[in-house]
């Protein structure tokens, strides 16, 4: 049994280290320590270094303690592969990205951000022009929806004059002014001549007609809504009175690869009440020739006609010089219908539209500038309506030659708010102070005059309520013991 052991023992000495020589590769080596180029680890791997842009390869072997290396992994810059044979790492290789030089990283800074931005372009810019499109079918859709939908044959308008097209089509049937058709035809055959003023709602340009002439106002596109309402209103409603700007077309037209608002109406050559005051002086008949036609077309607004062929009532809610023109036969129109509100009694449904624009501050009645106005109630717009009277009434008072004095054109309020007030500036002087344009005088001189400027001081009530009605301006008006009150009455 001793001798049995002992040759047991013996063998194993012999053969453990065998086995663990066996698990020793020889491997070529290239790196410190090497022997004649090789060397005997558990492992053989080659080591690929980058460097300041140069590349550093190395080949050798692991020995047991260092096998935590071996693994085909990038550590900072240095790759490692690793292999289990006799000298088989002669022939392995490593294939890595040759890495990107400096320029060519700083390119695709720049190219990549670039690339997104013009696709978020390219997709706004197809955003936008697809709502583009919407809206102006949408806009198509609605003026369709406001005007005579019978297929008229547009050719009648070629042989006919603009007043036997009003004739025709105004003064029969509802009331509603031109059927679709022939509005968008007269309009597409209209040729603008010269601009004739601008403002913040846009251009009105002097157009030509069949050889009449034709004011073509053109609104801004962040001003669509009051040409919508300005159509809606006069497709809708009987608004022929010889004192209310006469509508003749709208239309939706593209010129110059962009989409122009065209209302189209009479042409006068005085231009706005504004504008004819600079330039020209009136006598006390001609300030109330002014006058009258003015309120009469005010009245004609505000008055609810019932019928088949009736109309809502209507305030203007903007009146002031510059939205009033003078015809040749020294009688005023009111134009700009932009913020008009509609009530009917039959339905009790106040109409107030949907334009987010609001009044000319410098004509605000109180009750707007401190905002007690009641906005549910339709005779509160009429009340504004006749506070803006007032003022208009002041500015043709002042031009009016009394005793050969007159004075020179000044706008309300123009001695204690700047050229362009804010609406603070407004409601500090209106409401807080409670100032009212200064009446001269020599005004009460006059008979005329005298008449008008008490009418004035009645439309400037702070209360809303105390003021005169234009219905009650009206019959006042025609009272009065003068030469010039040849007006219908029914005016």
């Amino acid at each position: 049994m001793l001798q049995g052991g002992s040759w047991f023992f013996s063998m194993a000495i012999l053969i453990i280290p065998t086995c663990l020589a066996n698990d020793l590769w020889q491997c070529i080596c290239d790196g410190p320590g090497c022997t004649q180029d090789t060397c005997r680890g558990r492992k053989c791997f080659v080591t690929i270094e980058n460097a300041d842009g140069f590349t550093k390869q190395t080949k050798g072997c692991f020995s047991e303690h260092l096998m935590e290396q071996c693994k085909s992994t990038v550590q900072g810059t240095a790759t490692t592969k690793c292999c289990d044979a006799d000298m088989c790492n002669g022939n392995l290789t490593i294939h890595q990205a040759e890495p990107d030089p400096p320029a060519k990283k700083q390119l695709q800074l720049i190219l990549i951000p670039l690339l997104v931005i013009l696709l978020l372009l390219l997709l706004v810019t197809v955003y936008f022009c697809r709502a583009r499109w919407h809206h102006r079918k949408r806009l198509l859709t609605r003026l369709h929806e406001l005007g005579d939908t019978d297929m008229l044959k547009a050719s009648i308008v070629g042989d006919s004059t603009l007043g036997d097209l009003l004739d025709d089509y105004c003064t029969t049937g509802s009331g509603s002014g031109l059927p679709f058709l022939v509005q968008r035809t007269v309009a597409r055959q209209i040729t603008l001549v010269e601009c004739v003023g601008k403002g913040r709602y846009g251009e009105v340009w002097r157009g030509i007609w069949q050889g009449e002439n034709v004011a073509v106002k053109i609104f801004s596109s962040r001003d669509e809504q009051s040409w919508f309402r300005e159509t809606e209103i006069y497709n809708t409603v009987l608004l022929r009175h010889e004192n209310i700007l006469g509508f003749i077309a709208s239309d939706m037209t593209s010129r110059n690869s962009s989409t122009q608002l065209w209302l189209i109406t009479h042409y006068h050559e005085s231009g706005s009440l504004y504008e004819y005051l600079q330039r020209t002086t009136v006598d006390p008949e001609g300030c109330l020739w002014l006058a009258l036609s003015i309120i009469c077309g005010l009245v004609h607004l505000h008055v609810e006609i019932f019928g088949t062929q009736g109309k809502p009532a209507i305030a203007h809610r903007d009146l002031k010089s510059r939205n009033i023109l003078v015809k040749k036969n020294k009688q005023c129109c009111i134009a700009d219908l932009g913020l008009a509100v509609m009530h009917s009694q039959t339905s009790d449904y106040l109409d107030i539209g949907n334009n987010p624009r609001v009044g000319t501050k410098r004509y605000m009645a109180p009750e707007v500038l401190d905002e007690t106005i009641r906005t549910d109630s339709f005779e509160s717009y009429k009340q504004t309506d006749v506070w803006a009277f007032g003022l208009v009434l002041w500015e043709i008072a002042r031009r009016t030659v009394i005793n050969g004095m007159v004075e020179e054109y000044k706008p309300p309020f123009f001695d204690v708010v700047p050229s362009d007030p804010s609406f603070e500036d407004m409601k500090k002087v209106v409401c807080t102070d409670q100032q009212r344009p200064r009446i001269p005088n020599n005004w009460h001189s006059d008979t005329i005059v005298s008449a008008l400027a008490k009418i004035m001081k009645e439309c400037w009530y702070q209360s809303p309520s105390a003021r005169l009605t234009a219905l009650r301006i009206k019959k006042t008006l025609h009272k009065l013991n003068s030469p010039v009150n040849n007006f219908k009455e029914e005016c």
